[in-house]
């Protein structure tokens, strides 16, 4: 299956996706991420420099934990994690930045020391407010499909249709970004793998994630080291590379343009395989 090709425009940046999936590496700056990577202060650094090393295409940092039943963390406390992290790196590396963040207090800071994406998990529950500043920075925004919020979402995984229903729900929040004056090569789309999903939803929607291209927006894929990979497999969270590249791999097959992981190494030596197989007919 041929993917359709897009340029992200994100600042100053226009990344072109298309024949090649993008990686973009999880830098977690903070002390309760379920995967157990999280990192603080100048350990955080350290980690976002080998995962450009390993051939991340974008890094990703986000302060506060979207686990099920994640503790909030204040507007203040997520400021202190990631905006030195994002100030360090943005001076000194040519690969966009995203912040992994829900609060416009702290996209706006990120944006202002340099990240050029906004991936925000509440995608379907976003504020006006926050659209326009995404708009006047010129940045790019990645729009999730949530229910719910990370102490509620279990109870919401309740759908007649799942890929119908995240499909519409998702086209209500990209018509907000259009309305809002964000140009449409700017917006990603991200069905929300194990945001208020069972795990066949979860699966559902990747064998299915071809249908989200009626969007006419680039797809980014989060399935790393999620708690469905577990359950299939029976494996601890540091267990699940296996089973993070399959479900990447069928991704990228039905159309995913970025894919969101921890293992950026080993993950971008699959894409390359996936990627030839994929052009080869080219």
């Amino acid at each position: 299956m041929s993917r359709i090709n897009y340029d992200l425009c994100a600042r100053d940046h226009v990344i072109t996706l298309g024949h090649a999936t993008k990686v973009m590496g999880i830098v977690n700056c903070t002390p309760d991420s379920f995967s157990g990577d999280g990192k603080l202060g100048e350990a955080c650094l350290r980690y976002a420099r080998k995962l450009i090393r390993d051939g991340a295409d974008i890094l990703d940092i986000g302060g506060e934990s979207t686990r099920p039943g994640a503790l909030n963390v204040s507007v203040k406390e997520e400021i202190r994690r990631i905006i030195p992290v994002i100030d360090a790196l943005a001076r000194k590396i040519k690969i966009p930045i995203s912040v992994d963040t829900s609060k416009l207090e702290v996209a706006r800071c990120a944006l202002d020391k340099g990240a050029s994406i906004v991936n925000n998990i509440r995608g379907t529950q976003i504020s006006l407010a926050f659209l326009r500043m995404v708009r006047d920075y010129n940045a790019s925004i990645v729009i999730m499909h949530m229910r719910g919020s990370p102490q509620t979402m279990r109870s919401k995984a309740v759908y007649k249709d799942v890929v119908r229903e995240v499909i519409e729900e998702l086209q209500i929040s990209v018509e907000k970004c259009l309305a809002i004056g964000i140009k449409k090569d700017r917006i990603i789309v991200d069905p929300g793998i194990g945001f208020a999903k069972t795990a066949e939803q979860n699966l559902l929607l990747i064998d299915r994630l071809d249908k989200l291209n009626i969007l006419r927006c680039p797809i980014l894929l989060g399935t790393s080291r999620k708690s469905f990979i577990g359950q299939l497999l029976q494996d601890d969270t540091g267990d699940r590379l296996m089973g993070t590249a399959a479900t990447v791999t069928a991704g990228v097959m039905r159309g995913a343009h970025i894919v969101r992981v921890h293992d950026v190494k080993a993950i971008k030596q699959t894409l390359t395989m996936t990627d030839a197989i994929l052009n080869a007919h080219t």
